[in-house]
């Protein structure tokens, strides 16, 4: 499925995050958990990538019954700090422009429960978003940045990103990574701005 396949644009929409059992409650794995909120939407499982980099669903999102937007929606399988190579080998097969490139991840600076939607700036520390930019040579993707707060007390960022959730959290979760796949959603059918307007909390 590529642009010169179809004749319509294809969307990248890629989780971050870090493969493996161990990470998977992780704060900086809530990526791998919209991608995964995003494929059951589109009723398909994730595979192997040809690239053997990423596993991917290709489909299309949006309201049942309407043919929406083509997307490939990948989890690269690297450790976030290597996830560049993977998207940028995806847009170089799917011939995926950046302004169609969307990153879903965590982020520090934005309170738990609460998501920004936006194109380009900078990667505020964070290293899947270092080395997408290092790998596409520009960070004007969009992104959805979903809060997780900063670590409470003196505890360090590292050890507070790759730390699971709280109890209290977990409550929440669901309920913010179910809004992250609908900003993905709207962001794809209606645009940034109209999807801004409604998401931005």
């Amino acid at each position: 499925m590529t642009t010169a396949d179809t004749g319509t644009p294809v969307w990248l929409v890629v989780g971050l995050g870090n493969p493996g059992p161990s990470y998977a409650g992780h704060r900086h794995n809530v990526g791998y958990l919209v991608a995964d909120e995003l494929a059951r939407r589109m009723g398909a499982s994730f595979r192997s990538h040809k690239s053997g980099r990423a596993e991917v669903v290709e489909g299309r999102l949006g309201a049942p019954g309407s043919p929406g937007p083509r997307v490939v929606l990948a989890r690269p399988r690297g450790y976030m700090n290597e996830s560049g190579g993977s998207v940028k080998a995806l847009a170089t097969f799917y011939k995926v422009p950046p302004e169609r490139i969307l990153a879903i991840h965590d982020e520090l600076d934005l309170p738990f429960d609460t998501m920004r939607v936006k194109l380009g700036g900078g990667d505020n520390g964070h290293n899947g978003l270092k080395s997408m930019r290092s790998s596409l040579g520009t960070g004007d993707f969009h992104r959805v940045r979903i809060g997780i707060g900063r670590p409470p007390g003196r505890q360090d960022v590292a050890d507070f990103v790759l730390s699971n959730y709280s109890s209290t959290e977990r409550k929440t979760l669901p309920f913010q990574v179910d809004k992250a796949a609908d900003a993905v959603e709207s962001l794809i059918v209606d645009g940034l701005e109209r999807t801004q307007q409604s998401f931005n909390s």
